[in-house]
This record gives C-alpha cells, structure tokens and sequence, in this order.
C-alpha cells in the first residue's frame, strides 16, 4: 500500500503565496513516493489541529504544515499527544518563520521548501509541553508575552518582522520587572527579572544569536532569565545578542539547560507565551519531550553542534537522573538568586 501524505495549509499565510504553488506542491511529495492531498484551513481555530488528529489516527505517515509557525504548532499540537506520529515536513508562509529557519528550510520559496522531502533527510525533533499544550520553539513570561500580544496580526501580515521591531522599541519604556519563582534541573531563581525563556531551537523572533549553543534533539530547553528592566541595560545586551551572542555571559543574565521548569508568580500575575500566543497563567510546568516528532530537514545545512548523536533511550537516562538529583535534599542542589 502506498504511503498518504496530507498537505495542511493555511489559505491566508504569506499573502496567499501558497496557492499559486500547490499544484506543484503536490507533484513534489507525490516523487518522493507519498500519495498526496490537501486541507485548507478555516477560521476555526483549531483547524489545523483537528485535521492533523484526523488524518494521524487514520494512519497517514508524512503530514505537511504549510504555514506560518501558527500553522505548524497547531499541527505539532494534534499529533503530539498521539501513540501514532506521522512524519512532519513544513513550508513556510509567515512572518518571521523562526522554525525553517532552525530546519535550514527556504523561506521565501515554497515549492524550494517542498522539495527538502526529496533529500531524504530526517531529524527527531524535540518538543515542550506546557500543561495540556505543546510548543515548539518557545515558552515564556514577562516582555516577551506583552511584545507578541501586542502587535496586530494586520500588521505581522503586512509588515513582517519589522512589525516586531517597532512594537519592541514603543514597548521598552513601560518594561518593569515581575517577581518570579522559577525551579529548573539543579537549580532555583526567585526573584524580580523582565523576562524569562525556554528555547528549543536557536532562532526567536528572527534572532539566531539568543540561543548560539541551541541543540534540536538533546531532551533540554535553553533556559534564559533577564534580571534586568533598565532601558540601557537591556540595549546593551541586546548589542551583546548582535555581537555574537556574548550576552551568555553577562551577570544580568541566567543562561542554564533544563528538561524541566516550574514557573510561578509571587505576587503579580504572570502570563505565559507558547509560541507567541498566549498560553494560560502561571503557575505551570514545562516539560522537554526529546525527540518527540521525527522532521525532514535540511541536515545538510544544519551545524553538527546543533544535532545530537544520542538515543531516546540515553536522553530517557539522563532524564532519570535528574530525577534522583532533584531527590537530594535542597542544601545539595545549586541554587540561583
């Protein structure tokens, strides 16, 4: 029996640019073997992630996100909780398309972005779950939830990234820290900081230097906390993130890998961003699910630091000894202020 492959498209994305190449679209996964059809996406918000349940369940093995990062959380969202995990491939049509751009994949062609599926080149990408939702690039709470909310979709549409950079610079005046208290493998934060991150991959928001050290498959997030909500102080590091990602270092910034993080407000309400939607409030636990959904990539151009060699069953171990790390008593775990 021939592979299915479903084309989940989003009709709106990327100034309707997917339309004019669907056709061809098809034809492409159609040469690497995959019996190939197509969903348009309605209004209904989850659209996409009910399509992607569907054909999951019906034992479709390659599902294609064609879309914005929207379009492929949602799809990421119908499969995750599932036994049965079909393939993903993606062909971006959004703004800022921070996930091809971790996958090496062409964002300004998309019959180019089809044709990866014809290099044969698959990685096993870890995801995060937050509560009952998944995510797959980005988790957080502080700027970053009030910066995504507060740009009109109308205008990501008509002005892409620059949309985010305007928004950004009207923004920075207002910042003000949140007291926080956040528990992560090994350690703890509590304390006033404007913003805190959980990465899977190194692109956020257009940026490849936030994340320099990001791995796709390790089984851990990227945690970064920003102790800071000086207007200078947070001009500086953003200058130290355009210069190389030294802001690694800096000591307004906590920089740690994490499978796990359990986030809550002190006193003040905190909001949390999935992806740049919102996500519920906190408190909640954010879960590093190695190796989860199994990507065509572009492996060819994807550095080798950014891809592990390790097992799901070695990230599994190392997941368990955290675990009895966490078991020790308090005294003997590290501990961040």
């Amino acid at each position: 029996m021939r592979k299915r492959a479903r084309v989940i498209y989003n009709p709106t994305s990327g100034r309707e640019a997917l339309k004019k190449d669907l056709i061809d679209i098809l034809a492409v996964f159609e040469q690497a073997g995959y019996e190939t059809s197509a969903f348009a996406t309605t209004a209904d918000p989850n659209s996409a992630q009910n399509e992607a349940t569907r054909v999951a369940k019906a034992g479709f093995e390659l599902i294609v996100a064609a879309g914005g990062d929207g379009t492929i959380n949602q799809v990421v969202n119908g499969i995750a909780g599932l036994p049965h995990r079909p393939k993903m491939a993606i062909i971006p049509a959004g703004t800022t398309n921070d996930y091809a751009r971790a996958l090496h994949i062409p964002r300004e062609d998309p019959l180019a972005a089809a044709k990866v599926v014809l290099k044969d080149q698959t990685i096993k990408m870890d995801i995060g779950q937050a509560g009952e939702t998944y995510f797959i690039n980005i988790a957080g709470g502080g700027l970053l939830t009030e910066l995504t909310y507060d740009v009109p979709s109308n205008l990501k549409s008509i002005f892409g990234y620059l949309a985010y950079l305007l928004k950004g610079a009207e923004l920075l005046p207002r910042i003000k820290p949140i007291d926080m208290d956040l528990t992560y493998d090994g350690g703890h934060f509590r304390g006033k900081a404007s913003m805190f991150l959980l990465a899977l991959t190194n692109s956020i928001g257009g940026f490849e230097q936030i994340v320099p050290d990001a791995a796709l498959d390790d089984g851990k997030f990227t945690m970064i906390i920003v102790k800071t909500a000086s207007m200078p102080e947070i001009l500086r590091l953003m200058g130290l993130v355009l210069n190389g990602g030294k802001h690694i270092n800096d000591p307004h910034i906590i920089y740690k890998k994490t499978s796990k993080v359990i986030a809550k407000p002190v006193e003040e309400r905190m909001m949390i961003n999935l992806d740049g939607e919102y996500g519920g409030d906190a408190p909640m636990k954010f879960r590093n699910l190695g190796q989860h959904i199994e990507m065509y990539a572009n492996l060819d151009a994807i550095p080798d630091s950014a891809v592990t060699s390790e097992s799901p069953e070695v990230l599994e171990a190392e997941q368990r000894f955290v675990k009895q790390v966490e078991s020790l008593p308090d005294g003997e775990r590290e501990t961040e202020d």
